[in-house]
């Protein structure tokens, strides 16, 4: 049995051996996502008024939480069953950075006036702690991820994530 299969991620291609439309690699994904985030928290930094920022917060609730969740599920799991030491130090120090933007997300949320000096100064930790992380993992994990699965798993991967996605609750 290969790997993918026995990690429950096996490429499905229909009956002429050809992926679906709309299916891409699972790091052209997350790349985009990425992007998208660190875009909402620059504007977030940047912005000096309460609606707007109120209104960037729940964007990026809404863009974050599902896609660490199912990116944890999906790629950090897959790298962590590698046998390879460096990808599962990798793959523990992702799910841990995850762990910390959470924590500091929740904590900006419960910090009421929007436009207050915590505010500000949670909001920048925040940033700098994701983009942080986006720069390490676009190296190391993406590397662990080119160098083990192939064209096809990663399209399966990608799959998954988009299914993971989809179970998360955000509240």
């Amino acid at each position: 049995m290969a790997f993918m299969e026995r990690i429950g991620l096996a490429s499905k291609k229909d009956t002429n051996g050809r992926t679906a439309p709309g299916d891409m690699d699972i790091l052209e994904k997350l790349g985009q996502e990425h992007d998208e985030v660190q875009d909402l928290l620059k504007k977030l930094v940047d912005s000096e008024r309460a609606p707007e920022r109120t209104k960037l917060l729940k964007e990026i609730k809404k863009a974050l939480v599902p896609h660490t969740k199912a990116e944890q599920t999906v790629v950090y799991d897959a790298v962590l069953k590698l046998k390879d030491k460096d990808a599962k130090v990798d793959g523990n120090e992702g799910y841990i950075e995850h762990g910390l933007a959470d924590k500091t997300l929740t904590q900006l949320g419960k910090i009421k006036n929007r436009t207050s000096p915590e505010f500000t100064a949670c909001a920048k930790v925040l940033k700098e702690l994701v983009n942080h992380h986006i720069k390490e993992e676009e190296d190391a994990i993406w590397r662990d991820v080119k160098d083990n699965f192939s064209d096809d798993e990663r399209i399966e991967m990608f799959r998954k994530f988009e299914a993971a996605k989809k179970k998360v609750k955000v509240a």
